[in-house]
């Protein structure tokens, strides 16, 4: 929720929108490409990642996808 309110807050014309897969998952596509896997990188993305990689969606540039991740937060 937090990234949703964020990348609209920069780009007022992104549609954000999520649903519940399996569990473990969390991918970010843009434009319906696939940019960032959990499954992949065992971790979440940046935010600045994130938002560099839909700016450059906006400005028509090829996007990549996200490798590098921070940890999952682990609650004891």
């Amino acid at each position: 929720m937090e990234l949703e309110r964020v990348v609209c807050a920069e780009f007022t014309e992104a549609e954000v929108t999520g649903f519940v897969g399996r569990q473990g998952s969390f991918e970010i596509e843009v434009n319906g490409q696939l940019i960032f896997s959990k499954l992949e990188t065992s971790g979440f993305p940046y935010e600045d990642d994130i938002m560099d990689a839909i700016q450059k969606a906006h400005d028509g540039k090829p996007l990549e996808k996200i490798t590098k991740s921070r940890p999952p937060c682990v609650i004891l």
